[in-house]
């Protein structure tokens, strides 16, 4: 079961399965990039993409077919793994595999959810809704720690005023980390442009660097980002995964930045 170490964590990996093979390429490049780093490295995938703006959107292989492939990651790579849940029907499946739990940030406020994943005992990776003010997580956090847990992450993923846009306001990573808690930027969900589109979501993956750059010299403890082989074919967050030819140099940058703090 995973715990914070109080290393850097990157969490990383493609927004949805789109297969076994591709995905187990995906989690071998991760592991060559990161064997040598001096930080945690958590894989994260999701087998549901449960909440896609349009109703014809690639969803995803399914719960049964998602975790099998997340199972031989675990497995193969001896990595922890993360993936989102979108109903309480969901946790007893996925408790055995999976060493993190994440809430989806428009999620993060329903109860019955936040408990079950909490009583899991695994660590829980709750996203800020994009409609809530980063002091207010101190609430969602109460939900799990009267669980008995206190294994929690608090992730940032910008703020919506709506008109298909999102604003990311660096003052949330002191706030949420009042809290005695890690807190981590999901740097490429910050990047989306919501519904903009034509039906999906837009984004601004040129920002990825400056913003991850930005945002571990702002105290962040660990960055999650959405990458893929080819961003452009990506079947959900094309606009914003970030290339995984280019994971290397960033973590070395994110690195430097880093041991100066």
């Amino acid at each position: 079961m995973y715990s914070f170490t109080g290393k850097f964590v990157f969490i990383a990996g493609p927004c949805v399965i789109e297969g076994r093979d591709e995905t187990l390429f995906i989690a071998e490049e991760l592991k060559k990039v990161f064997e040598s780093i001096d930080a945690d490295f958590i894989f994260k995938a999701s087998f549901d993409k449960a909440n896609r703006t349009s109703v014809g959107s690639y969803r995803g292989p399914g719960m049964d077919e998602g975790l099998k492939i997340l199972a031989e990651v675990k497995e193969k790579f001896n990595m922890p793994v993360l993936t989102d849940v979108h109903e309480v029907s969901q946790i007893n499946g996925i408790k055995e595999i999976v060493d993190i739990i994440q809430i989806p940030a428009f999620l993060c406020r329903q109860t019955d959810l936040v408990v079950a994943a909490a009583k899991t005992g695994k660590c829980v990776n709750l996203k800020k809704a994009q409609f809530m003010a980063p002091e207010d997580m101190v609430y969602v956090v109460e939900k799990v720690k009267a669980q008995g847990n206190d294994n929690i992450f608090l992730t940032e993923r910008g703020t919506s005023f709506g008109y298909g846009n999102l604003v990311v306001d660096f003052r949330a990573f002191p706030i949420m980390k009042k809290t005695g808690l890690p807190v981590i930027y999901d740097v490429t969900h910050s990047l989306q442009r919501p519904s903009a589109a034509n039906g999906v979501s837009g984004g601004d993956r040129e920002f990825v660097e400056t913003m991850a750059c930005a945002a571990v010299a702002a105290g962040i403890d660990g960055l999650f980002m959405e990458v893929h082989p080819n961003p452009n074919k990506a079947m959900s967050d094309k606009h914003t995964s970030y290339s995984l030819n280019k994971v290397a140099l960033l973590v070395e940058r994110i690195m430097k930045i880093r041991s100066v703090l």
